[in-house]
């Protein structure tokens, strides 16, 4: 697979943008386009998928064609296992955050650090605020910086003038190759909700906004040049996947819609999936484990809480004894209410939204009890990333301790066959919990 990636110094740079119009441009060259994402996001993966895809609009395989790259939530061999999933020949990464920011405060898991371990050359996306020659030393000291792998820059909401200018100086007094200019388009501007951006399904112009990106890339950025930088990565060897006759219902809709790729098709390739909307859909669909992810439940209370026969149905199947594993906004649909609107009510907890962050960053896991995805002792990597508080008058079985700081707190709570918490995880990363939880639930249905 050849491979490059789009960085930043910085996050607001608009390098998602950006990113969507190269993909979109190769897309259109006639290359066979995977997209990534490194670090734990969610939201922007499905951007990056829409850019990659024949259109925009959510799709179940559109959801497939972008994943993460995190050597946290994925361990190095899983960035690696990741990128043998993907169905490209060539791939685009999008480097989260600042090029060199990694875990608390250093470049570990980092655009910078991932680069590196894959060998795959980076173009920075750098954006001028008040400045002309004051950016050529801050993109030299990055681009000199141990192992750099920087090799071409891409200036964005400029005018032709300035690049042009700046341009000069770049490659005068750097190794690096300035590819070209992104003019300041006011309508590209990609609005935000409380966990970041919005989902790109709720975008209805998103189709030409990356349709009109990729026009500005064609016309402004060397593409040949682009594509020549472009690294050979090897891929690892694909794991062998054991078929289990089991039935996976998964829910996926507005409401619900932060998933990792990789764990999406762990699933795919081991069991058979079935996909449903708890917004849209009367019942459940006949299943043995049913999987919610997060999402915006907050957004869509009113509507999730009118669908009483959906509600009702999944609380049957709970206490009939129905294997669960809920995360973020699935385990806020199962407390008995989000702010005044009744939900699941399998736990007896109120969710409500707060004005800042509650939660956020990198997480290890120790299971405090036997459960659905391990037993005592186990240990999990996981994310979280949340506004939210739940009131619930229960002991977590997660012992969690913040990657790399001191803060420690409890989470996950367990109810018959249910596991359900604030963490995210990416089983690609924690394939033993995945066996286990496979393991758990084909138990179950014997």
């Amino acid at each position: 697979m050849k491979s490059i990636m789009i960085t930043a110094p910085s996050s607001g740079s608009g390098k998602t943008l950006v990113t969507m119009g190269i993909i979109r441009a190769l897309k259109k060259r006639g290359y066979n386009i995977s997209a990534f994402k490194t670090g734990p996001d969610y939201i922007d993966t499905a951007f990056l998928a829409a850019a990659s895809s024949d259109n925009s609009y959510e799709t179940l395989d559109n959801h497939r064609k972008a994943g993460n790259l995190d050597i946290h939530l994925q361990g190095e061999e899983g960035i690696l296992q990741s990128l043998s999933l993907a169905e490209g020949e060539y791939s685009v990464i999008e480097g989260a955050m600042g090029y060199f920011d990694g875990i608390y405060n250093t470049y570990i898991n980092s655009s910078y650090d991932i680069s590196r371990k894959l060998k795959v050359n980076s173009v920075l996306v750098y954006t001028p605020k008040g400045e002309m020659f004051s950016a050529v030393p801050k993109i030299k000291g990055m681009a000199e910086f141990e192992d750099s792998t920087l090799k071409a820059v891409i200036l964005n909401k400029v005018t032709q003038q300035y690049y042009e200018l700046l341009k000069e100086q770049i490659e005068k007094h750097t190794e690096l190759k300035v590819l070209g200019y992104i003019p300041k388009i006011e309508e590209f501007e990609i609005k935000s909700r409380h966990l970041g951006l919005i989902q790109s399904r709720e975008i209805n112009e998103l189709e030409n906004i990356i349709e009109k990106a990729a026009e500005y890339i064609n016309q402004n950025i060397d593409m040949d040049l682009l594509i020549e930088l472009m690294s050979d990565i090897h891929q690892y060897k694909e794991l062998n996947y054991k078929r289990r006759n089991i039935t996976v219902a998964i829910a996926l809709d507005k409401a619900f819609s932060f998933y990792y790729r990789e764990t999406l098709q762990l699933f795919d390739k081991t069991c058979n999936v079935v996909y449903f909307s708890p917004l849209k859909d009367k019942v459940l669909p006949k299943c043995d484990f049913l999987y919610l992810g997060g999402g915006y439940p907050e957004v869509y209370k009113d509507e999730l809480s009118n669908n009483i026969s959906m509600r009702e149905s999944i609380k049957n199947y709970i206490e009939d004894g129905g294997c669960v594993y809920a995360e973020c906004g699935g385990f806020m649909y199962l407390t008995k209410y989000i702010e005044d609107k009744e939900m699941v009510g399998i736990f007896q907890a109120k969710s409500s939204m707060t004005s800042r962050l509650q939660r956020f960053g990198y997480i290890d896991i120790t299971l405090d009890s036997d459960c659905i995805l391990g037993n005592k002792g186990d240990k999990l990597t996981a994310h979280e990333f949340h506004k939210s508080i739940t009131e619930i008058n229960e002991e977590g079985i997660y012992k969690v301790q913040k990657a790399m700081g001191q803060q420690q707190w409890s989470c996950g709570y367990l109810y018959k066959n249910v596991l359900a918490g604030y963490p995210h995880i990416n089983f690609l990363g924690n394939l033993k919990s995945f066996e286990h939880l496979i393991n758990y639930v084909e138990g179950r249905i014997k």
